[in-house]
């Protein structure tokens, strides 16, 4: 994990202690509503349907054990509405069919950032000091600015990777905090680093989107995309680049947000995203950058310009841990008696199969832990959870634990020799679940039970298709499938990249949902990013399992022997997918 310097240590502290000095003057009135909003966004602090919201950063997905108990006792201790607040809450969302809103939770994000529902502004400032004692903060996780850095789980360990990109994300964080031309861009601004063959940080969806390769001499550099985005328009990154030499690419980002700063639309919201501009201006958008790069090299003096001593200073910090000392068994005999293990128990081995990747470290596992499970949210972890989680990172990883891009969590440094008894522990916390990348192992967001732009509810959409897959041999069957729930046009469920994507809708002041087919990621299973498209009218809540169901048996039926949905979609082709889907809404109708 990155080490916190001296530095790094004082000016999170010293941002907490300013934070508390801005809520302190807008409690004693001498700070205007308008004049506390931003301060408290760029620290991380919306107001939701019902109360605030939290964001904290984690930069890069990765997460210390003594970070993940400061996590869970923000969530035992802070995470709770005032009476009345949750009163009204959950008479409010109760008339929609919501029978629970649970509180002492944290939310893992898409964007690798934890999240809290209910925590009072007055209790604001102590959360902030508790985040701070353990180097974590809210700082720039809200508005339009350049947000928290993510990247690959896998960062530093994965055996398809040309380069850890760590220490370039770290760099990139320390430049983008507070920077002052870039504090206040027409619109929020987003990066995702990745330094392996597998795109595991979904880039091509990214405002900026870095893939880290080497060029036909060997030579390492920055395959550079900008302008994706998902929203009203989805759309993909367009390659400014394919190699920029690794230490220009500070210069470069700085070229291709100041021509977004000068041109992005500010008088209107929905076309203020860097997309709208790449999409709008095309190859001129690209020539100014391409301008401004030259005159910040050949006039600027390159002040950005990674030095070898500046990388080798930042990639020091990234500590490899200390792993516990053992007499080291051979991987013959280790893959051996995993394989008898596995052999005894079904579960195991469906589990060794789905949530454990290898290393580079051939001793060395990385263990996806599955927060997909019934009666808990996508991404949700309760006070006893993270400790759960911490206690794990503690025994079975080196003290260290990475939220995913899938709002998972992978420890990423366990003994394959340790495998049975990680897997007993996480079974018996709930976290064993050998789902990864299958149905149930879905995005989704809050939606509208706590968010104040949702048009739909994302949970009960989440439970209803989980309730109805439960059956492994099943899943297994059905194989490798992202599905995507949003609840309303932001997708911060990331509905257009799923294979299967919900997003909801209002009409009339009721909840609708839109499904869509077809989209990617741009992982190695589904191919380049694209958007889904959509299969028809929306449907009623009532009808999405259904719907559901009726795409997955067109898919069955269809499919050739070992192909996956999303291959036999693009070989079929969206419309019979689209007729089973309007199939199950007619008969929804006529039961009805």
């Amino acid at each position: 994990m990155y080490q916190y310097t001296d530095f790094d240590r004082q000016f999170v502290q010293q941002r907490a202690a300013q934070f508390r000095d801005q809520l302190e003057r807008w409690q004693a009135g001498k700070l205007h509503e308008d004049e506390f909003r931003p301060l408290r966004l760029q620290n991380g602090w919306y107001v939701q349907r019902y109360a605030p919201m939290l964001r904290v950063a984690v930069p890069y997905g990765e997460l210390s054990s003594k970070q993940l108990r400061v996590l869970a006792t923000i969530a035992r201790e802070y995470d709770e509405p005032e009476a009345e607040v949750y009163k009204n809450a959950l008479k409010t969302q109760g008339k929609l069919g919501t029978t629970k809103l649970p509180t002492h939770y944290a939310h893992f994000s898409t964007r690798q950032n934890v999240q809290y529902n209910w925590i009072p502004l007055s209790k604001s400032a102590d959360v902030m000091d508790l985040l701070a004692s353990v180097n974590m903060h809210g700082i720039q996780t809200s508005g339009n600015c350049i947000r928290n850095i993510t990247s690959d789980e896998r960062a530093g360990i994965a055996i398809d990777e040309e380069a850890d990109p760590r220490p370039f994300a770290e760099i990139m964080r320390q430049w983008s905090t507070l920077h002052p031309e870039f504090a206040f861009l027409p619109r929020k601004f987003k990066i995702a680093i990745t330094g392996a063959a597998e795109d595991r940080a979904a880039t091509g969806w990214h405002d900026v989107g870095l893939n880290l390769r080497k060029n036909a001499d060997g030579e390492l550099g920055f395959r550079v995309q900008v302008g994706g985005g998902m929203g009203r328009t989805p759309v993909i990154g367009t390659v400014l680049r394919e190699f920029l030499p690794w230490n220009q690419i500070m210069n470069y980002l700085e070229a291709v947000i100041r021509v977004y700063n000068r041109y992005g639309r500010r008088d209107n919201i929905y076309k203020a995203r860097i997309k709208i501009l790449v999409k709008a201006e095309g190859q001129r958008y690209i020539d100014d950058v391409e301008a401004e790069y030259k005159q910040i090299l050949e006039h600027d003096g390159a002040p950005h310009t990674i030095t070898q001593a500046e990388y080798d200073r930042v990639s020091a910090c990234f500590v490899p841990p200390t792993l516990a000392t053992r007499v080291l068994q051979s991987a013959e005999q280790t893959d051996a008696e995993l394989r008898a293990q596995a052999a005894d128990d079904v579960q195991f081995a469906r589990w060794l199969a789905r949530n454990v990747a290898p290393h580079k470290n051939p001793a060395l596992r990385a263990v996806t832990l599955s927060f997909k499970r019934l009666r808990q949210a996508p991404g949700d972890a309760d006070a006893d959870q993270l400790d759960t989680i911490a206690t794990l990172a503690d025994r079975f990883s080196a003290g260290e634990a990475r939220v995913t891009h899938d709002q998972n969590v992978v420890l990423p440094w366990v003994h394959a020799e340790d495998l049975h008894a990680l897997w007993l522990n996480a079974r018996e916390a709930g976290f064993a679940s050998a789902n990864v990348h299958l149905l149930t192992d879905m995005i989704a967001c809050p939606g509208g039970d706590f968010c104040a732009l949702a048009n739909a509810r994302s949970i009960p959409i989440a439970e209803a298709i989980t309730e109805r897959y439960q059956d492994l041999d099943e899943l297994d069957d059905l194989g490798e499938i992202d599905l995507h729930i949003s609840g309303c046009i932001n997708s911060c469920g990331h509905h257009h990249s799923g294979h299967i994507g919900i997003l909801g809708v209002d009409k009339d002041g009721k909840e609708w949902y839109q499904v869509t087919l077809g989209g990617s990621d741009g992982s190695a299973l589904s191919g380049a990013a694209q958007a889904g498209k959509v299969v028809g009218p929306s449907f009623s809540a009532a009808e999405v399992p259904d719907v559901i169901e009726a795409v997955l048996g067109t898919y069955r039926d269809t499919r050739n022997a070992g192909e996956t949905f999303i291959d036999t979609l693009r070989r079929v082709g969206i419309d019979p997918f689209k007729a089973s889907a309007n199939g199950a809404r007619f008969k929804a109708e006529v039961a009805a």
